[in-house]
């Protein structure tokens, strides 16, 4: 039975700048486990080779301890890698991928698909049909090759190109590197490996985008898995039997987007709880709006600085939460004259003010209070 790992879109080197550096340096090592974790995952599962459907890299200006690094976390499986140059590594005539072969970096079964031409793996009588980019853009069909490419007979025909399937996906995704959607039906492949879409896609039995293994974005697009392709053992080498298709998690953080609103104090022991069970290792961004008193504030200050030190990132949104003392919490804070003018002030700007600093004042006046 031949099985293969089909993943894309590593980005390694990618630098994280909307991050604290902390956060940037641990969200970019991880993509680095990602790959030993496939690498661990392929060997363990027996699995013939795996297709890396482009965008290894995140530049072609990445250093070589990144590159040395790179292949370093190959080394973990010792049946047959395949990779793709895609629109961030393009096969340029000076690119990463030469300076990889300067440095002696591929090992015997590491294949660097640089050109448009077969590369046959012997172990598994699999005929890999690569569509490697040149440059970063290109207006036609790289893949449209492939009709005629001839191969072994009775060996597996697999595609593996980087770009956007016209017509299939949104309207603003669809982009230069363009790919026929029946790709797979005209050149007779057993199976075609899409990279450039970050997300996991079925575009037909044949054709699946497998999204990037690591997560670097707040969507629910299927994202961090790779997937394990499996044609069974008695189905003969033809492109009219389709194969087993299943994604496998493999991502290291979780990226998680919550909108939460704040209206009686069970929805603060809701979210204070929600808090407490996220993943340790999970990417949060947190929209808050509603309303609460002084003492929600608090709490919730308090909640949210205890995530802080145990998620790998926490960003709060809370300009639509909107803060109004009880009349018990102005009367203990004295506050009456001048002050209660200032705050019922503040209380009534919050309802136009967008950008959160009347309630950012008025916590800043009450907590002032409190400790005069």
């Amino acid at each position: 039975m031949n099985r293969i790992l089909h993943t894309a879109d590593w980005q390694i080197g990618r630098q994280y700048a909307r991050f604290e550096p902390e956060d940037a340096a641990a969200l970019s090592e991880a993509r680095f486990r990602t790959v030993e974790r496939i690498a661990a995952l392929a060997q363990s599962g027996c699995y013939d080779a795996v297709l890396v459907a482009g965008d290894v890299f995140d530049a072609q200006t990445v250093s070589e301890r990144t590159l040395r690094r790179l292949f370093n976390a190959l080394q973990g499986f010792d049946g047959d890698w395949v990779l793709l140059p895609g629109n961030h590594d393009a096969a340029l005539v000076e690119s990463v991928w030469t300076q990889a072969q300067r440095l002696g970096l591929p090992g015997p079964r590491t294949h660097l698909a640089l050109r448009p031409e077969v590369i046959l793996l012997d172990a598994s009588r699999l005929a890999i049909l690569p569509a490697p980019l040149t440059q970063r853009q290109t207006y036609e069909d790289l893949t449209t090759w492939f009709d005629q490419a001839g191969t072994p007979t009775g060996w597996r025909r697999v595609g593996l190109a980087h770009g956007s399937v016209q017509g299939i996906l949104q309207d603003d995704i669809d982009a230069p590197n363009p790919i026929a959607p029946d790709r797979a039906a005209r050149a007779r492949l057993d199976y075609l490996a899409l990279g450039d879409w970050h997300g996991q896609r079925c575009i037909d039995a044949h054709t699946w985008y497998s999204g990037t293994p690591e997560p670097d974005r707040f969507k629910d697009n299927g994202a961090g898995h790779v997937l394990s392709v499996a044609w069974d053992d008695g189905a003969s080498a033809t492109a009219s039997v389709a194969p087993t298709v299943e994604p496998l998690f493999v991502a290291h953080h979780v990226w998680q987007q919550w909108h939460d609103t704040l209206a009686v104090p069970d929805d603060l022991d809701r979210l204070v709880a929600r808090l407490e069970s996220a993943p340790a290792q999970a990417v949060l961004d947190l929209t808050l709006e509603g309303r609460t008193d002084l003492a929600g504030q608090h709490r919730l200050q308090e909640a949210l600085a205890r995530a802080q030190a145990l998620l790998r990132s926490l960003s709060v949104q809370q300009d639509g939460l909107k803060l109004y003392p009880g009349e018990q919490e102005l009367a203990a804070l004295s506050a009456s004259g001048y002050v209660g003018e200032v705050i019922a002030e503040l209380q009534a700007r919050q309802e136009s003010d967008d950008s959160g600093t009347s309630r950012e004042a008025l916590a800043i006046l009450a907590q002032w209070l409190e400790e005069a």
